[in-house]
């Protein structure tokens, strides 16, 4: 007869409870391992506040941890790569310094055909092709600028600025022009330039690298003075980009000064009269001379006069004076007017000084 908590039929097999409920799970060796749950041996269940159980550490734990860090070593390749991609098609890429090409150099004296006017300098530049020009520096004037297709306009408006910086320092700082410093001019100069530089200004020379005059403008103070510390100037800047990295501005000016002889006399030989330096300067700009503030002169061409044929003036221009006149300047060089410019300098190694040149007294 079945007892009071069993069914009338008996207990069932199978069903939880029994005692052959796990007869047929078998725990072997794999299975016990990735128990997440692990009993404490006796000894260790003896101690204070003992747990019966200590967790392990599951494999799929250990296979998260391992994927993570496979995960963080792709993240750490792919920006690495990203980098190297970018830095590669990047436009905008580093500074290129590259070597400045030696300044070519033309010097012409420009001869007069009759003799040299004088007077005062308000009444010679009044009465000259100067009359108009701005004075110093405000006739040195900044094109309008734009981008190019390599340079920003930012770049293209530092080229300019830069242009004009060396422009004034050679061609209208006082104390270049009297012979005592070159300084100014000199501090704007690329550094692969200064050699042949500090040479022409030491060992000037007219073999179409050294001549001091291709640099900047400079008298004699023995022989010359300014009358009036302000030239006279007008002319054109204009820029165009070379290559991806280098940008070009062609400078190309007329300069005319009031000088006087350096010992001032009576008469005649103490009066002003007028010089004209005509100078087409080719300037050259890598990205890093536009960083650093500084140029390349690549080719330099003066004419300038009165002076004569014969004169060395490859250290210091050789202005002839008030009533004086060149020898031999009656016929033979071509007539060239310092005052047009926008053209071919004269390849001659001597001109004539166009009589439109001088002021009409």
């Amino acid at each position: 007869m079945a007892g009071r908590g069993d069914p009338p039929e008996g207990t069932p097999e199978g069903l939880p409870g029994g005692e052959d409920e796990y007869r047929s799970v078998v725990f072997d060796e794999a299975f016990v391992r990735a128990a997440h749950l692990q009993e404490f041996s006796a000894r260790e269940r003896m101690g204070e506040h003992a747990q019966a159980v200590r967790n392990r550490p599951s494999s799929w734990e250990g296979r998260s941890g391992s994927r993570q860090a496979l995960m963080l070593v792709l993240l750490i390749l792919l920006a690495f790569g990203t980098a190297i991609y970018l830095g590669v098609r990047n436009p905008y890429q580093p500074p290129v310094d590259q070597r400045a090409e030696p300044l070519r150099t033309t010097v012409v004296p420009l001869a007069p055909r009759g003799q040299v006017a004088g007077g005062t300098p308000a009444r010679l530049f009044d009465h000259s092709p100067a009359a108009e020009y701005r004075t110093g520096a405000a006739g040195i004037n900044l094109p309008v600028a734009g981008r190019t297709t390599h340079f920003a306009e930012s770049q293209v408006v530092t080229a300019l600025g830069i242009a004009k910086d060396y422009l004034v320092a050679s061609s209208l700082e006082p104390d270049v022009l009297s012979g005592v410093t070159v300084r100014p001019a000199r501090l704007l100069l690329d550094p692969d330039l200064l050699e042949q530089f500090d040479r022409s200004v030491e060992s000037p020379a007219d073999d179409g690298r050294h001549a001091l005059a291709g640099w900047l403008v400079r008298f004699d103070p023995r022989q010359v003075v300014l009358a009036d510390p302000a030239a006279r100037v007008q002319g054109t800047l204009r820029y165009e980009e070379t290559s991806p990295d280098t940008l070009d501005v062609i400078a190309d000016h007329t300069y005319t000064y009031a000088v006087r002889p350096a010992a001032q006399g009576p008469g005649p030989a103490g009066e002003a009269s007028l010089f004209t330096v005509h100078r087409e300067v080719h300037f050259r700009f890598d990205r890093e001379d536009l960083r650093m503030h500084r140029a390349e002169l690549v080719i330099s061409t003066v004419e300038a006069g009165p002076q004569a044929c014969g004169a060395d003036n490859t250290g210091s221009l050789k202005p002839l004076l008030a009533g004086a006149r060149a020898p031999g300047a009656g016929e033979g060089p071509a007539v060239t007017d310092p005052y047009a410019t926008g053209r071919p300098a004269a390849p001659a190694l001597c001109g004539a000084l166009a009589p439109s040149a001088q002021p009409s007294l």
